[in-house]
């Protein structure tokens, strides 16, 4: 006698089942993913929370929209890039610094008149032979230092704390840059900025000082200077100097005015 043993259907339930199964399972799965991803963003606005309180006890409201402009200033701000107060609305932004600097690629010596905290003596470092950074105040020198190390020119840079004018006569060297101090954040207030109020000296003084080191200098003036005023500072040499303007953008927008005035004014020459 043969057996045959009949088992109920059960593919249709089986499959219905298994369907209630995976739906579940990817219920579960959404739930999870769900989950972490909540994590992570309370995670992430945690860190950024973190930061803002950080950058509030560290930046003054006076400099907290310069802040959001840091990686404007600085590159590698990120890295460990330090300012002081002043620092953020005087350094030159790292684009405007380092087109400066490409001006007069393969020059000797740049003297930076006005290092602050070493934004165009970087720059100038990079594609220059030497450069001589004077800054009055030894903080600033300090972190000058500290943020040419970051950027791996600190060997080529040497930093001198002193005051330029008295320090001119005994400077050697190829190209002079000129960045003195607006006057602060107030400079644009000014319709015309005149070169009487450039600090710690006019410009006019300031220019003649440069010019008994070298005929080569790059001056890095506010957007509203009154632009005829600085060119006539070439008439200040017999015969004239060459002089280039210059408008500076970042993101569009009018930084600045730079003069070149002598070979800088043509950098296909050699300084």
């Amino acid at each position: 006698m043969q057996i045959v043993q009949v088992l109920p259907h059960r593919s249709r339930m089986s499959s219905a089942e298994d369907s209630a199964l995976i739906l579940r399972r990817t219920r579960k799965q959404r739930k999870r993913l769900k989950r972490k991803v909540t994590i992570k963003l309370k995670r992430r606005a945690l860190k950024i929370k973190k930061l803002k309180e950080k950058v509030s006890a560290n930046v003054t409201p006076l400099v907290n929209k310069y802040w959001l402009q840091r990686y404007d200033l600085f590159s590698k701000y990120d890295v460990g890039v330090k300012l002081d107060e002043e620092g953020w609305f005087s350094v030159t932004p790292e684009e405007i610094a380092a087109h400066q600097a490409r001006r007069c690629a393969g020059a000797g010596v740049v003297i930076d008149a006005f290092a602050g905290v070493g934004g165009n003596a970087i720059q100038f470092a990079k594609v220059c032979h030497r450069v001589v950074a004077i800054e009055i105040d030894p903080k600033k020198v300090a972190l000058a230092i500290h943020n040419a190390k970051i950027y791996g020119v600190e060997d080529c840079i040497d930093f001198i704390v002193g005051d330029f004018f008295q320090l001119a006569p005994f400077l050697k060297g190829d190209v002079v840059f000129l960045s003195p101090p607006w006057g602060g954040p107030s400079y644009s207030a000014n319709k015309n900025f005149t070169l009487d109020l450039l600090k710690p000296k006019d410009g006019y003084s300031l220019f003649q000082v440069a010019q008994a080191i070298t005929p080569n200098i790059i001056m890095y003036l506010p957007r509203n200077v009154d632009v005829l005023q600085a060119a006539e500072l070439s008439w200040l040499s017999a015969p004239p100097l060459d002089v280039l303007m210059e408008e500076n953008l970042v993101r569009g927008n009018t930084k600045a005015i730079t003069f070149y005035f002598g070979g800088t004014a043509f950098p296909h020459l050699s300084l």
